[in-house]
């Protein structure tokens, strides 16, 4: 009979090792699949590690992770063809422990954190493509793989392989994305010196800054820009919609050419040397896009059940926050020696009950009404860039009178009633 497991995980990223580490420190006889030659060889992120989620699993893990910068400024731009509206938030507190987030390179971040689970007896396999999941008689039973006698069986097999989980829709659990449901992101690294780097970002050694971008970034098209600080290196990256890079014919290496070529980046980025680049699907259907999560003998995590929130680039800390409560529910299944859809369903309840979903469901209307309605991207964040140009020039004009200049030539360009409209929509949608 072919060895059978406790759990097994599909999958090497922050949601799957979450979940592997979790059930493995607890005792449970977990293995753990990943296709890529290493954890994190297949996987890309916009660079930030929030320190809470991490922590919960791995008290105190800043003192030992491969970590870049802890981050005490985000910044945040409204950008123009030649302008850019800055505004965000720097403090001196996040510079200490116990931090707020930290920038990180993905590939060994996800590798330290992979060989702590392995350290709490997790065996993991690399280079193994889990083809599908094993039913029998309505369970998930196991997970078919490609390497000879690649057939596995566990009680429970948690699906952490990413945005496009062939197994989760194997198991009718969700069908295809649609385009507006998923998001194109490219990012490159750029070495940079660490004098630079602080240099240009007002930084010093052991802090990091975060710039998120939006408006030309991406061509006034539904999506957002973000430039990371590592310790010698930069991430940038753009990423769009599908469905707004197909209306637009875009194609996603240009729009990340024009980015590092736009006048207000190129200088933060200048004598860089190209070091990586990478490109990724990111779920953003959001709260009305989350599939089925737990089935008889299954159960689906991070990427895979769509837990990204686009509007705060969340991600990872939702990944790690579900890996742990689909371990939760693992293990309190394993108590009962109950794997039914009913037990495995406590994952769902804390899952809904959570953080996660609470913030998804807050923000469920945003993409779709930022994407219907273009003109926030098109049309106002250029208004308020010339607003500002126009309200900081000093030309002898009283600021009074300037204040009424720019709501004229706001009110006159879309109509009053059009603007008020537009307001109140956005609100709506974020509030």
């Amino acid at each position: 009979m072919p060895e059978k497991f406790d759990v097994i995980v599909v999958g090497a990223g922050p949601a799957g090792t979450s979940c592997a580490y979790t059930c493995a420190k607890h005792g449970l006889k977990v293995l753990q699949i990943e296709r890529g030659e290493y954890p994190g060889s297949k996987n890309v992120m916009g660079g930030v590690l929030y320190r809470k989620q991490m922590e919960e699993i791995i008290p105190e893990f800043w003192k030992e992770a491969p970590l870049e910068r802890p981050v005490i400024e985000q910044r945040f731009w409204m950008m123009d063809k030649e302008s850019t509206v800055t505004f965000g938030y720097k403090g001196l507190e996040w510079g200490v422990e116990p931090y707020n987030n930290f920038t990180v390179l993905r590939a060994p971040f996800d590798q330290w954190f992979a060989q702590k689970g392995v350290e709490e007896g997790v065996l993991l396999i690399n280079e193994t493509v889990a083809l599908e999941c094993i039913v029998e008689n309505g369970k998930v039973i196991g997970v078919r793989t490609d390497r000879p006698d690649g057939d596995v069986y566990a009680d429970v097999v948690v699906l952490a392989d990413g945005v496009n989980s062939l197994l989760a829709k194997q198991l009718g659990f969700h069908k295809e994305f649609r385009p507006d449901e998923v998001a194109l992101t490219v990012m490159e690294v750029i070495n940079l010196s660490k004098e630079k780097i602080n240099d240009r970002f007002n930084v010093e050694d052991n802090q990091g800054c975060t710039i998120e971008i939006f408006g030309d970034s991406t061509k006034g098209n539904l999506g957002t820009a973000f430039i990371y600080t590592n310790k010698e290196s930069v991430n940038i990256g753009v990423g769009t919609t599908l469905s707004s890079m197909i209306k637009a014919k875009l194609k996603p290496y240009d729009l990340l050419d024009y980015l590092k070529n736009h006048p207000m980046v190129k200088p933060l980025l200048a004598g860089g040397e190209s070091a990586e680049y990478l490109a990724h699907l990111i779920p953003e259907g959001g709260y009305n896009s989350v599939p089925k999560v737990a089935g008889n003998g299954v159960l689906v995590v991070g990427d895979a059940a769509q837990l990204v929130n686009a509007i705060h680039r969340e991600g990872s800390n939702m990944a790690m926050s579900s890996g742990k409560m689909a371990a939760e529910a693992v293990i309190r299944a394993k108590e009962r020696q109950d794997f039914s859809e009913a037990s495995l369903n406590s994952y769902r309840e804390a899952l809904y009950n959570s953080f996660i979903m609470k913030d998804l469901e807050k923000y469920k209307d945003a993409a779709h009404t930022f994407e219907h309605y273009p003109q926030y991207f098109k049309d106002y964040v250029p208004m308020m860039n010339k607003a500002a140009s126009k309200f900081f020039t000093v030309d002898g004009t009283p600021k009074r009178e300037k204040q009424k200049q720019i709501m004229r030539s706001v009110t006159s360009e879309k109509g009053t009633f059009k603007v008020i409209q537009d307001i109140y929509r956005a609100w709506k949608a974020v509030k």
